[in-house]
This record gives C-alpha cells, structure tokens and sequence, in this order.
C-alpha cells in the first residue's frame, strides 16, 4: 500500500530531481493547475531540479512553446525529455527504414524535422503505406475514433513485415473533460494482431535516459536514489519508475481517478485494492499535485 501524502513538500526533502509527468499531474490538456505550479516552484527553490517529462510525440521546443501557450510558468521547470525526441533519435538512426508512413495529426510533423544531436542521421522520406519501409506513429489521424479503424492499414503493414515506431506510448489523456486516443492505442492494437511496435516513452528505458541526459546537461546528475518520478499512469509513470528503480508520486485524481475513488484524496480502500489488481504500487500517492 502506497504512503498517501498531503503536498509535496512532505516528502521533497528526500529528493534532489524530478521526473515529472505533464498531463494529468501539471495541467489538463487545456491550463495548468496552479496547486501544482506552487508545488514544483517550492521544490525548485528549495535546490531541486524539475524534470518534465512527457510521452507527447513532439520536440523538446516544441512541448515548451505549448506550455508557454497553456501559462505554465517557466520557473516551475528546469528541461524537458519528451517521448518525441526518444523515437526521432531512433528514428534518424533508421530503425524503421528511410520510407516511411506517417500517422498523426498534422501538428506532429515537426517530429520529422532534423534533430543534430544524431551523427549521420538518416534522410527520412514520407510516403504512402504501399511504398514504406516502416511505419511513424504520433497518435491516430483521428483522436476521438476507436483505434480499430486502422485495423486495415495495419493488416497491410504486419503483411509486409513492417515496424511501428510509437512516439507516445500513453494510450488515452484526458483534454479538459474528453477523453483522446494516443499512439499506444495504435501501437497496442498491432502488437495484438502480430505486428511489431517499438516504443521510446514510459514506461520504457530510452526517454528515462534521456531524463538523465537532460539533468547532466544543466550540470546536475543526480543518484536514481535522490530521483522522485511523478505521475497519474500507472503503466507509464509509476511502472517506469519501477521499472528504473526509483520512488514514485501516483496522482490518483488523473487517469485513475474513478478506480481510486478519487475526490481531493484517494479513498485509502479503492487504492489499495487498484494498486493490488494492477499489480503496480507506487512509493506515494495524493490526490492531486500540490
């Protein structure tokens, strides 16, 4: 059973950085919750190090212009590792080939614009499903349609040996009161029908490398001990944490927030029984960031 906490800074003394989950945790797809915002401002001035860290398909530039867009203030972080620029290194180093097809709305293709960090990079060309070599997934051309509608493009896809790479291994968000489909739905589906998918997001190792990256380039490596991940998915943030041995923040009032019972505080019950059925405890747990 997860320690539940009553703010941050109960806990924040033990912790020298932050692996902090954006959607459900720092805002709601639409404005950013300001009990947060005091949160990682008091972390921060405390000598902590807040690192956002986003499974959104898109550049590091470019999730901090939609912050800034949204008025998230910029002194409640320090850098940005995204999902987005994990799989553009993989994809430059042509882990799906040269030709590939794209799927996604039109605001993620800045996903193919060249990224200089890479050596050598591969010249990605988009095309058309029957001339790829792979397959780009930033989320469903249409966010608000069941995954299955791709099913025959996929099919064709599996049958010709194609890879997936998922930009955004979160399966739905929550923008203000609607629920979106996101490239793991995608990615997921063609798991299940054969197909192979690679993702670069949480829950997977490549993006808390690049965390880690992020935090050396501001000159502050930090020890996994002194790391406190901080999220509302629990097959993302919490088992990615797991997954790299650090503690973590479940925020029970996001994605979970129904199964948890979850009004300014989870019900301590429907949390332990959630945590028992997923199979997934987190170090901490509060209803909301604050």
């Amino acid at each position: 059973m997860p320690r539940i906490i009553e703010s941050l800074a109960e806990i924040s003394q033990g912790y020298d950085a932050l692996f902090c989950d954006l959607w459900g945790c720092v805002h709601d797809g639409v404005r950013p919750f300001p009990a947060a915002i005091e949160a990682l401002r008091a972390f921060r001035a405390q000598g902590g190090a807040v690192v956002l860290m986003t499974n959104a398909p898109r550049l590091r530039a470019s999730v901090a212009r939609h912050l800034d867009k949204m008025g998230l203030p910029t002194d409640t972080w320090d850098t940005i590792a995204s999902s987005g620029d994990s799989a553009r290194a993989a994809m430059f180093q042509g882990v799906v080939g040269q030709k590939v097809f794209f799927m996604g709305e039109g605001h993620d293709r800045s996903f193919f614009d060249p990224m200089h960090l890479i050596d050598d990079p591969v010249e990605i060309e988009v095309v058309p499903l029957d001339e790829a070599e792979g397959i780009v997934c930033c989320g469903p051309f249409d966010p608000h349609a069941d995954p299955a509608v791709l099913r025959p493009e996929l099919l064709y896809a599996k049958t010709k040996g194609m890879k997936l790479l998922c930009a955004n291994p979160d399966i739905v968000v929550d923008r203000g009161d609607t629920r979106e489909w996101c490239a793991g739905a995608i990615a997921r589906l063609y798991t299940e029908m054969g197909g192979v998918s690679l993702y670069f997001g949480k829950p997977h190792p490549p993006i808390y490398d690049l965390g880690r990256r992020r935090l050396a380039e501001l000159g502050k490596p930090v020890e996994a001990s002194r790391i406190l991940a901080v999220g509302d998915g629990i097959h993302t943030d919490i088992q990615g944490a797991q997954g790299e041995d650090i503690d973590s923040l479940f925020i029970t009032g996001g994605l979970a927030a129904a199964e948890t019972r979850t009004d300014t505080q989870p019900d301590p019950e429907a949390l332990e029984a959630f945590v028992t059925r997923e199979m997934i405890t987190p170090t901490y747990a509060m209803g909301f960031l604050r």
